[in-house]
C-alpha cells in the first residue's frame, strides 16, 4: 500500500512541476533570486520541522513581493512541489509505521479541502484574505513561541487511532485543506490535534506532508488556472525549495533551531498586525461603500 501511495505521489509531482512549467513558459515569467532564497531557506528549515506557511507569509508581507491579496495563493503554489519532495521521504523513512487508514483518510480530506477552498479565496474580500491571513500568523507565532517553551503536548508512542479519533482528523484535515488556501498552514495544528489524540510526534510528519502534498497540487492547478498568482515568485520558491528539501533531509537531518523559532515569531508577529491593520482597514471602507450606496439608492 505504502509503495502505491509514493507512486501515485511520484506521479503527481510530475504532473504538478510539468504543469507549473508550461504555465510559467506560457507566460514568459523568470524567478526572482530573492523568491529563490527565501523558498532555499524556508523549505530547509520546514523539513527540520519549523514550518514554511508563516515564515514564507511574513517574508512577502514585509517585503511587499506580491499584493496581500495573492499572498496565499502564491506561497500555496511555490511551495507545493518541496513539500511533494519531502513528503515523498518522510513516507520513505517513516510511512511504513503510520495506520494507512489514518494516513490516507487524512491526506484526502486535506486535498479535498484544498480543492473546495480554492475558489473561495479567489472569490473572498481583499479585507477577508488579509484577516484570515493575519489569525493564521499570529497562531503559527503561538505555536513557536509553545514549542521554543515546551508547552506542546508531547503525544504518545501510537502508529494509529481508534476509529471516533480517526473521523475527528479526518474532519479536521478537510477544514485545514480549506484554510490553506487563505494562507493558514497545516502542520502545527495537525501536530498539535494528533499529538493530544496519543500519536508519536514523529509519525505525524508524514500524514501533514502527505495532505499538504495532494492538497496543494489540486488546489495548485485551481488557483494557476484562475491567475492570481505571482509566477516569478512562485517560480523562485519551487526551484530553491527542492534542492533545500533535499540538503535538509539527506545530510543535515537535524540542528538546533530554536533562537531561529524566536526571530521568526518577531517577523511573524510584525506581519500579522500589519495585515490585521489592513484588514480592519479595508472592512471599514467596505462598510463605509455600503452605507453610500444605499443612501443613494434610496
Amino acid at each position: 500500500m505504502l509503495i502505491a501511495i509514493i507512486a501515485t505521489l511520484a506521479l503527481a509531482i510530475l504532473v504538478n512541476v510539468s504543469f507549473l512549467a508550461r504555465s510559467a513558459i506560457a507566460q514568459g515569467a523568470k524567478p526572482t533570486l530573492e523568491a529563490t532564497i527565501l523558498g532555499a531557506v524556508v523549505n530547509f528549515f520546514d523539513t527540520l520541522g519549523i514550518g514554511s506557511f508563516a515564515p514564507t507569509a511574513a517574508w512577502l508581507k514585509f517585503r511587499k513581493l506580491v499584493p496581500d491579496r495573492l499572498i496565499p495563493p502564491t506561497m500555496l503554489v511555490g511551495l507545493t512541489p518541496p513539500v511533494m519532495a519531502e513528503s515523498v521521504i518522510f513516507l520513505i523513512l517513516l510511512g511504513v509505521m503510520v495506520d494507512t487508514t489514518l494516513l490516507v483518510g487524512c491526506a484526502l480530506a486535506t486535498m479535498i479541502g484544498g480543492i473546495v477552498g480554492a475558489p473561495l479565496v479567489a472569490r473572498a474580500r481583499v479585507w477577508v484574505v488579509q484577516f484570515i491571513l493575519a489569525i493564521g500568523l499570529a497562531l503559527a507565532a503561538g505555536a513557536y513561541v509553545m514549542t521554543n517553551l515546551h508547552l506542546f503536548p508531547g503525544g504518545g508512542e501510537a502508529s494509529g487511532l481508534p476509529v471516533e479519533l480517526t473521523v475527528i482528523a479526518v474532519i479536521a484535515s478537510f477544514v485545514l485543506g480549506i484554510l490553506a488556501n487563505f494562507g493558514v498552514g497545516n502542520y502545527a495544528p495537525m501536530l498539535v490535534m494528533l499529538s493530544l489524540m496519543g500519536m508519536d510526534p514523529r509519525l505525524c510528519f508524514p500524514i501533514m506532508a502527505l495532505g499538504g502534498s495532494l492538497m496543494g497540487a489540486s488546489a495548485s492547478v485551481r488557483h494557476i488556472q484562475i491567475g492570481q498568482v505571482d509566477m516569478r515568485v512562485v517560480l523562485g520558491l519551487t526551484l530553491g525549495g527542492i534542492p533545500a528539501v533535499l540538503v535538509a533531509a539527506l545530510i543535515v537531518k537535524s540542528m538546533p533551531i530554536e533562537v531561529l523559532r524566536w526571530m521568526v515569531v518577531i517577523v511573524v508577529l510584525y506581519s500579522a498586525a500589519i495585515l490585521l491593520r489592513a484588514a480592519l482597514h479595508g472592512r471599514r471602507e467596505h462598510r463605509a461603500e455600503g452605507a453610500t450606496a444605499a443612501v443613494a439608492a434610496s
